[in-house]
């Protein structure tokens, strides 16, 4: 493809993804197709000669838009608003037109430092402790999940506890977490190499958080079996319920214990852009790394988890494998940062540009009206849930997260959430809290506004009225 091409063919692709941003509400928010009913309405074999992008453009259309569901709908209140913002979008597109591998600072410097910066300006646009800042001993990464995140935490921790604890095994190392944090948290404690019977799923309290008294008892209990309590991992914001572990409290207990303490914001982090909700950055000041996911509030696209660690050579030093082909001056100087230290993988995007728009074109006060938007309209939603003889709220509502219960039991709840995602207008998901069947409507999705939230809840009465 020639440059030329390239322009002709991207405002081609532009027009069509502005398009579909522009008739997206006339879309059924759950896709409808059947499994199987994408792979068949494409043609089974590869194309043996070039073909041009105009049946790409159909095929789109025709095949893959209804096999979509549509994450960006106003009416999407399912698992976690992931939004793809213009300015994201861009990002994306510069990203992937400049084609650059970030994998150490002389690779590109420019994808390095530009990271450096941008994790810098959001730990002042979100009141992070200073520690974590790169101009210290800390930093920040971009990584591409909060469970990348949790891996590499695991793995840090993992191995600063074999270092000082003398004789110590890795079948020896114990991993503490909620009952309620997120799946991703006992995955990358397999993957880093802690037996399953080593990750302890500490009890919460009535509001679904961890409890500290649980946290002893249980690195006490393994004390005395002779166990090394290795890292606790607490959540703020949960996945199902929103519930915030309290993090000051674990924090301390762990710096007792010699533990490392990783915290999981993936949703609630972002809230802290503004000053009235930075009650979720409590206790972080004490911990040894924390991440969250502007790629779920923070109007960036997938894939971009903000980290920090406290101690970046802690980490740096457990992930860091140098073969002669990736030495070079600077690196071995020690003056630069090489993010391929930071991560997994060798290979790194150019992430932080969807970032670096995305802070640009809507600034703190940009971002702060999304976030209060959010957190407004999930709020009345929960009064009206509040003052409905039918509903209740199954747990606390502090954000943008609201878990509901009809009273009619588990299966009125599962009719109730048939008939909305059957309607095309909205999509809702659920979970299970004190075993009971549990709605849940998460606002943040870009496109949504308060008269979609009022309708969402008109749409659930008149659904419960039916039963």
């Amino acid at each position: 493809m020639t440059p030329d091409e390239l322009r002709l063919w991207g405002e081609r692709f532009l027009d069509w993804v502005a398009g579909y941003h522009e008739r997206i509400e006339s879309f059924p928010v759950l896709s409808r197709v059947q499994p199987g009913e994408v792979a068949a309405g494409l043609p089974q074999s590869p194309p043996a000669a070039p073909e041009g992008f105009d049946a790409v453009l159909d095929d789109l259309d025709r095949v893959i838009v209804p096999g979509l569901t549509h994450w960006q709908a106003p009416g999407f209140f399912a698992f976690f608003p992931s939004p793809a913002t213009g300015p994201s979008i861009l990002g994306d597109l510069l990203s992937s037109g400049l084609g650059v591998q970030g994998m150490l600072w002389a690779s590109s410097p420019a994808c390095t430092e530009l990271e450096t910066l941008v994790m810098d300006w959001l730990v002042e646009l979100c009141g992070l402790p200073r520690r974590f800042r790169s101009d210290g001993a800390g930093g920040g990464v971009i990584q591409d999940s909060a469970s990348s995140s949790a891996l590499c935490a695991l793995v840090a921790a993992r191995e600063r506890a074999l270092a000082s604890s003398a004789g110590a095994t890795l079948a020896d190392l114990v991993i503490y977490t909620s009952s309620h944090a997120h799946s991703s948290i006992y995955k990358s404690a397999r993957i880093a190499g802690f037996g399953a019977d080593r990750v302890r799923y500490v009890g919460s309290d009535e509001s679904y958080a961890m409890s500290p008294e649980a946290l002893e008892g249980a690195v006490a209990a393994d004390r005395a079996a002779g166990l090394v309590p290795c890292a606790t991992v607490a959540t703020v914001g949960t996945t199902s319920s929103l519930a915030f572990d309290p993090v000051a409290r674990l924090a301390a207990i762990a710096g007792a214990e010699g533990m490392w303490i990783h915290v999981d914001g993936a949703l609630a982090g972002a809230a802290a852009v503004c000053p009235e909700f930075r009650f979720v950055n409590r206790g972080l000041g004490a911990v040894d790394s924390y991440c969250f996911n502007p790629h779920k509030w923070l109007c960036t696209n997938l894939d971009c988890t903000a980290m920090w660690v406290a101690d970046r050579e802690a980490l740096t030093g457990a992930l860091s494998v140098t073969p002669e082909y990736l030495r070079n001056p600077e690196s071995e100087k020690g003056t630069v940062i090489d993010y391929r230290d930071w991560q997994v993988p060798l290979g790194r995007r150019f992430r932080s540009l969807k970032l670096w728009l995305v802070l640009r074109w809507y600034g703190a006060e940009g971002l702060q009206t999304h976030i209060r938007s959010g957190v407004a309209w999930a709020q009345q939603f929960a009064g009206w849930v509040r003052s409905h003889p039918d509903f209740s709220l199954a747990a606390p509502a502090p954000l943008n997260l609201v878990c509901f219960r009809h009273r009619g039991g588990d299966e009125a709840n599962r009719r109730i959430l048939a008939a909305l995602n059957d309607s095309g207008r909205f999509y809702l998901t659920h979970t299970v809290l004190d075993g009971r069947y549990t709605l849940r409507l998460s606002v943040g999705t870009v496109s949504t506004r308060a008269h979609h939230v009022e309708a969402a809840w008109e749409a659930i009465t008149e659904a419960a009225a039916r039963l």
